[in-house]
């Protein structure tokens, strides 16, 4: 559930120059408050217990267990927060597994200072995932061999399921809290699905799995 007042923001990344650097930046923000940073994936999961930060700005590579699994273990404990991954790695593969592990966003650091503060602002009210790749990693990401879930393959129960919870305009933590499962987990189901449903956004999904017949018609599209 969203929090009245600043965005709460926890920065975890292994170089110290570019940490701070993020913090003047999202510090000129009036609506955006620094409440932890760190260098390793443990200080990312011991920060975020501590601070519930409305966000987490992620490095990929730094000291600890890897990206992946301080996702999980991050939104784990504290699955309201919102994970940004900000990297250098413009990879198709990388942009997968930090999504289906629950990652809200994937940056790359060459990104202007507008575009991260927009981007702070948009996973905190938004559902949708956020992409900042090279044109060859989105057309990699379109073509996925069958089976990976790539765009064409049918939907699990599961993602069906929840596809029908959006279209009636539940959040995601009210998804979560009707099937008794976690939001990261909703998080990744939908991540899933849009990828099935070579989808751009929530409401785009939706549409597209109506127009196909996977869900049923007539319901609210949420805005």
């Amino acid at each position: 559930m969203k929090r009245p007042g600043p965005i709460r923001v926890v920065l975890v990344d292994d170089h110290t120059l570019f940490r701070e650097g993020l913090k003047e930046v999202l510090g000129t923000a009036s609506d955006i408050e620094i409440v932890g940073a760190g260098g390793s994936g443990p200080e990312a999961v011991e920060l975020t217990a501590e601070h519930e930060p409305d966000v987490l700005l992620l490095d990929v590579e730094m000291p600890g267990a890897g990206v992946t699994a301080t996702i999980r273990q991050v939104l784990g404990q504290r699955p309201d927060t919102q994970i940004i991954v900000l990297t250098m790695h413009d990879d198709a593969e990388l942009v997968r597994e930090v999504l289906e592990a629950g990652a809200s966003a994937y940056l790359l650091k060459t990104i202007l200072r507008d575009e991260l503060l927009a981007a702070v602002r948009s996973v905190r009210s938004s559902a949708n995932i956020l992409l900042a790749v090279s044109r060859g990693t989105v057309e990699q990401l379109d073509r996925r061999p069958p089976g990976s879930g790539g765009p064409g393959e049918a939907l699990t129960q599961r993602e069906r399921e929840i596809m029908i919870l959006a279209s009636d305009a539940l959040s995601n933590q009210q998804i979560a809290s009707r099937l008794h499962i976690t939001e990261a987990t909703v998080k990744r189901h939908l991540t899933n699905a849009y990828a099935k449903l070579n989808a751009v956004s929530r409401v785009d999904a939706i549409r597209k799995a109506v127009a196909r017949r996977i869900i049923p018609d007539g319901r609210r599209l949420s805005r």
